[in-house]
């Protein structure tokens, strides 16, 4: 069994990352260092948890972020994913409703 945890990680994780999601085994291998995320994770990762990748995959090298990797927003990518596999038309409703909740915001098409 996968504890809370895990799945918390996986589900949180797959929202920053634009690649192939990621599981909740998989994560529950990473917390109990059974295993280390492939680079590409990991710099999400410590974008993520405002942490330097060096630090974060070796424990060595200044733990915070310099100015230079200052967290980007972040997009969503699990929702992305949802979106995706929606149908043309179906898609396209989600993008009216976007740009609708923009203009309400008072932002630009």
């Amino acid at each position: 069994m996968v504890e809370p945890g895990a799945t918390d990680l996986a589900r949180e994780f797959n929202r920053r990352y634009p690649g192939t999601p990621v599981t909740p085994h998989a994560t529950r291998k990473w917390l109990l260092g059974e295993s280390i995320p492939a680079q590409a994770r990991l710099r999400v990762l410590a974008r993520w948890l405002g942490v330097s990748a060096e630090w974060l995959r070796f424990g060595e090298g200044a733990m915070s972020v310099t100015a230079s990797d200052e967290p980007q927003p972040e997009v969503d990518f699990q929702l992305a994913r949802e979106i995706a596999a929606l149908s043309a038309p179906h898609r396209e409703v989600v993008r009216e409703m976007v740009r609708a909740l923009r203009r309400a915001e008072g932002g630009k098409d």
